[in-house]
């Protein structure tokens, strides 16, 4: 029988985040429903996470001697990597030491690692992908895009959000692809894929989480990106009952060969009743913010109590649903969102404050989310939401 002792105790548990986003902020809120201790890890100090956690570690994750130093002294029940930047291959280690990590370690060091993940995906299962080659200098990374041509899509095997990521459309755009890549990567400087351009109508995360008792799926969210990262999404997004069922069988593939407990995000193309296979994420995944108004349990509740080793029989779907991120340029660490009381006017709104301490070019700062009869006018909803909200970016100090 899976027990919760009273929290801060010995017979309480402990969950460990390593990251302290946006996302890992709403992971730390979910847990912490159940009594979790929660400790926040980061690169920076007030990350998100840490706001709202017991206690807080600010150092590199991907320095294995330090992530080993913190996790062997707090001894938690859960770790739950929320970033790719971590050093997997220690993970794995104290993973063979008996920590429980989240999903599994193997998870986190497959997919923080485009390469393993698209081997796996591709090569192992048999998954429909994009044609792709990886290079690890400049004349492999040449060769690459002779062989896949152009256009092509570049991206560090280690990175998210879109950092490091552009798209090679002419000759003359190589060279500033090669460097976009080299400077974008988590790790620093490195390998890069060159993916072949996929002919698509729509893409989507499939939102899968697996639990104690079986695998469940949250409506598709369509999503539009920026460059790699996230701007707009919705749920549902309409597909044929072909497609989705293709979906599915592709996201319980993967999923299943991921193994352990918690939410999956799931990224797919889909080309009328095909599907392909692009990515996916062993963690609560940034388009899937939507759910926080969408439906009874959001992505980071469903984390949070599939982790636990909490069966999630069924998840309730609220109805058409819309979110869009609040992306904010400047130097600065003092913003003020205004005018709030005209974004909220509309009833079906809602929005979130991320709390990041500091920006430095452009950064995701919040999200709008709206709820309305249809995902046209929620996403309308979101639109005019947005449209009335002022961001004062102030001089630093």
């Amino acid at each position: 029988m899976t027990k919760i002792g009273s929290v801060m105790t010995k017979v309480g548990r402990k969950a460990l985040l390593l990251g302290s986003g946006e996302l890992g902020k709403e992971v730390a809120i979910e847990l912490q429903r159940y009594g979790i201790e929660v400790i926040a890890c980061d690169k920076y100090p007030g990350a998100p996470a840490m706001q709202v956690a017991h206690r807080s570690y600010v150092f590199n994750m991907l320095d294995a001697e330090e992530l080993r130093r913190v996790i062997t002294l707090e001894n938690p029940d859960h770790i739950i990597p929320e970033v790719e930047a971590i050093a997997t291959t220690e993970l794995k280690k104290l993973e063979e030491e008996g920590y429980n990590v989240t999903p599994t370690a193997r998870a986190a060091w497959l997919t923080m690692n485009r390469e393993g993940i698209r081997r796996l995906a591709a090569e192992e299962l048999g998954l429909p992908t994009s044609p792709y080659r990886f290079a690890s200098t400049y004349e492999e990374f040449v060769a690459a895009i002779e062989e896949i041509g152009i256009p092509c899509v570049v991206k560090p095997i280690m990175s998210s959000s879109g950092h490091g990521q552009s798209t090679v459309k002419s000759i003359d755009q190589i060279d500033y692809a090669w460097k976009t890549a080299q400077e974008g990567g988590r790790a620093g400087a490195g390998r890069v894929i060159v993916e072949g351009f996929v002919k698509f109508d729509y893409e989507i995360t499939l939102l899968t989480v697996r639990s104690c008792s079986g695998t469940e799926y949250c409506e598709p969210v369509g999503h539009i990106q920026i460059d790699g990262d996230y701007r707009y999404s919705w749920q549902p997004q309409p597909m044929t009952d072909a497609a989705i069922s293709k979906a599915k069988e592709i996201a319980k593939k993967i999923t299943d060969a991921l193994g352990g407990y918690g939410i999956f995000g799931v990224e797919l193309f889909i080309k009328g009743d095909d599907v392909i296979f692009s990515e996916v994420s062993p963690r609560p995944h940034d388009t899937g913010m939507v759910t926080m108004i969408s439906q009874d349990l959001s992505e980071f509740g469903l984390h949070a109590r599939a982790l636990l080793g909490l069966p999630v029989p069924g998840i309730r779907f609220y109805g058409p649903s819309a979110s869009r991120a609040i992306v904010v340029e400047g130097d600065t660490d003092k913003i003020e969102m205004d005018h709030l009381e005209e974004v909220l006017a509309e009833p079906g709104t809602q929005i979130r404050i991320f709390g990041k301490p500091e920006i430095k070019g452009h950064r995701r700062m919040g999200v709008i989310l709206a709820t309305a009869d249809s995902v046209e006018e929620a996403r309308a909803k979101a639109d005019r939401a947005y449209e009335k909200l002022v961001v004062n970016v102030l001089p630093r100090n």
